[in-house]
C-alpha cells in the first residue's frame, strides 16, 4: 500500500477516493494472496527447494541460542556492524560509492556500488541462486550499454527530446521495461512447465482431506482455502464496482476478474525471485496491473474516475502479491524451523486484515504532516507509479519492451526453470544493488569451494543473517522516527 495508494495523492486525488473501501478492497487482496500461494508451497519449497535468503536469515535467529554461544556471538556480531554502518550512511546521506568515476570508468557502464552490508548478506545466503541474476545486471551495463554505445543507438528521453547515455535513464527507458517483460515471460513457461505438479499438489490436499490424512493435519483444509479466494474475489469485485461513480457492473467485475488473475500469476513472478534471490520486483508487476486495469477503465471518458479506479484496484492487487510473497517466505523459516504449515497459514490469514487499516492510517499522517512526494516525504515508489500512469494517459506504454522482454524471459525458463526470472530480475533491479549483491554471492562460492558447505552453515550464514536484521532493523528504527515526528 505504501508503494501504491502514496500515487493517488500525487496525482492530486487525494480527495477523491474512498479510503474505507480500499481499505476492505486492500484486506480482500490480502486473503486472496495468502489463498492463491497455499498451493504453490510444495512446488517452490519441497520440490523446487529455493533458497529464500530472507526466510534462511530469520530461521538462523530463531535457532541461534540453542544452536550455540559462537552462532549467536557471530549473529550479533553481525547485526551491529550492519546496523552501525547502515546508521552512518543514514545520518551522512551517503548510500552510494561512485568506483566507476575514480577509476575512469564509462559513465553509461554505471560503477556505483550501493553501501549495504544487508545486500551482501542475502548475496551470501542465495549462494549459486543469485548468480543468474547478476549476470543480467552485468549485461545490461557492461556488455548491452558499451554495444549501444557503439552503435549509437542509445534511447531518446522523452523529458529532454535528447539521445541520453545516463544509467537511471538506460534503466527506466530500456532495461526496466525489458526486464518486467522477461519476469512475465519467465513466470507463464515456469507456470506451464510446472503445472502437473501443482495440480498434483492441488489434488493431494484434496485426497489428504477426504481420507483425514496426516498431510490434512498439515495443510489448510482445501475447501476452506476454495471458500477465502470466493469471498475475497467477490469483495475485489464490490470494490472495482464502487471505486466510482460512472464505473458500471460489467465494467467492474472485468476489472475484479483480471486483478484477481494477475494477483495469481504475479505471485508465482513473486515468489520465484524472492525465493532466489530475496528480491522482489513488486514495483514492476504492480505497475502492470495498474496498466492493465486502466487500460479497462479508461472506456469512462473520466480521467480522474479511471485513474482512480485502476489505482484502487491495483493497490489491491499490490498488497496481495506482497501478502504472497511473505507468506512464502515464512513458510520457508517454518520447512527449517520445523513448525507446522497449517498454523503458519493460519495465523496469516487472522493477522493479514490487520495491516491495511494501520497502513491506510499512516499514510494519511504522513501526507498531513510532510505531504506524500514532497521533498521530506519524496515517496520515489508512488512517484514512479503516478509517472507511468501520467504516461499511459498519453499513450505510451513500451509494448515492444515487455513484449521483447517476455519472449527472452519465456525461453530462458524453458531452458532452465527459473532462470528468464531470475536474469530479468537482474535488467530490472538498479545496479548498485547488483553490484554489491555479487559481493556476497562470490564469497560464498569461493568459500564453499575453499572451506567447503560446514563453515558457511556454522559462521557465514549466522554472519549474513546478521547483516541483514542490523540493517533491517535501524530502518526500521528511522521509520518508526519520521512516524513519531509527524505525529
Amino acid at each position: 500500500m505504501m508503494f501504491s495508494v502514496p500515487a493517488i495523492f500525487i496525482l492530486g486525488y487525494g480527495t477523491d477516493f474512498n479510503p474505507v473501501l480500499l481499505t476492505f478492497g486492500a484486506i480482500a487482496g490480502a486473503f486472496l494472496g495468502i489463498g492463491f500461494i497455499i498451493p504453490l508451497r510444495k512446488q517452490m519449497i519441497d520440490y523446487e527447494r529455493l533458497t529464500y535468503p530472507g526466510g534462511v536469515a530469520v530461521a538462523t535467529i530463531l535457532k541461534s541460542p540453542g544452536a550455540g554461544i559462537h552462532k549467536a556471538m557471530l549473529l550479533i556480531g553481525g547485526a551491529l556492524a550492519s546496523g552501525g554502518l547502515h546508521a552512518i550512511s543514514q545520518a551522512n546521506g551517503v548510500d552510494n560509492f561512485d568506483l566507476g568515476s575514480l577509476i575512469g570508468m564509462p559513465g553509461y557502464m554505471n560503477g556505483v556500488w550501493y553501501l549495504s552490508l544487508l545486500t551482501i548478506g542475502v548475496g551470501y545466503i542465495a549462494g549459486k541462486g543469485g548468480v543468474a541474476f547478476i549476470i543480467g545486471g552485468f549485461v545490461c551495463y557492461w556488455i548491452l550499454a558499451p554495444t549501444l554505445s557503439g552503435l549509437e543507438l542509445f534511447p531518446v528521453d522523452p523529458a529532454s527530446g535528447e539521445v541520453t547515455s545516463e544509467p537511471d535513464a538506460l534503466r527506466l527507458l530500456l532495461f526496466r521495461p525489458v526486464g518486467i517483460g522477461m519476469l512475465i515471460g519467465g513466470a507463464v513457461a515456469g507456470v506451464a512447465m510446472a503445472f502437473p505438479m501443482i495440480v498434483s499438489a492441488v489434488r493431494s490436499m484434496q485426497n489428504a482431506a477426504k481420507s483425514e490424512a496426516a498431510m490434512s493435519r498439515d495443510e489448510m483444509p482445501i475447501k476452506l482455502l476454495y471458500g477465502a479466494i470466493l469471498g475475497a474475489a467477490v469483495l475485489l469485485a464490490t470494490m472495482a464496482v464502487l471505486s466510482t461513480e460512472k464505473m458500471g457492473l460489467g465494467r467492474g467485475l472485468l476489472m475484479a476478474v483480471v486483478g484477481t488473475l494477475w494477483i495469481w500469476i504475479a505471485g508465482v513472478i513473486l515468489s520465484e525471485a524472492i525465493g532466489r534471490t530475496n528480491w522482489s520486483p513488486l514495483s514492476g508487476m504492480t505497475l502492470i496491473a495498474v496498466t492493465i486495469l486502466i487500460l479497462i477503465s479508461s472506456g469512462l471518458g473520466d480521467t480522474k474516475a479511471a485513474i482512480v479506479s485502476a489505482v484502487m484496484v491495483g493497490a489491491a492487487a499490490c498488497v496481495a502479491m506482497s501478502q504472497a510473497t511473505d507468506l512464502m517466505l515464512d513458510l520457508k523459516t517454518g520447512y527449517l524451523v520445523g513448525a507446522t504449515p497449517r498454523k503458519q497459514q493460519l495465523g496469516q490469514f487472522i493477522g493479514a486484515w490487520l495491516g491495511p487499516i494501520v497502513v491506510m492510517a499512516l499514510i494519511f499522517v504522513l501526507h498531513e504532516a510532510y505531504v506524500l512526494g514532497s521533498e521530506k516525504l519524496p515517496a520515489p515508489q508512488g512517484q514512479a507509479l503516478a509517472s507511468m500512469v501520467n504516461g499511459i494517459m498519453g499513450g505510451d506504454v513500451p509494448g515492444q519492451k515487455y513484449l521483447a522482454g517476455a519472449g527472452l524471459g519465456a525461453l530462458l525458463s524453458i531452458f532452465q526453470p527459473g532462470l528468464g526470472i531470475t536474469v530479468g530480475l537482474g535488467f530490472y533491479l538498479p545496479f548498485n544493488i547488483v553490484l554489491t549483491y555479487s559481493i556476497g554471492t562470490v564469497l560464498r562460492v569461493i568459500l564453499d569451494q575453499k572451506l567447503g558447505q560446514s563453515h558457511a552453515e556454522n559462521v557465514g550464514i549466522p554472519v549474513a543473517a546478521g547483516f541483514i536484521v542490523g540493517e533491517a532493523l535501524v530502518g526500521v528504527g528511522y521509520a518508526i522516527s519520521m512516524i513519531l515526528k509527524a505525529v
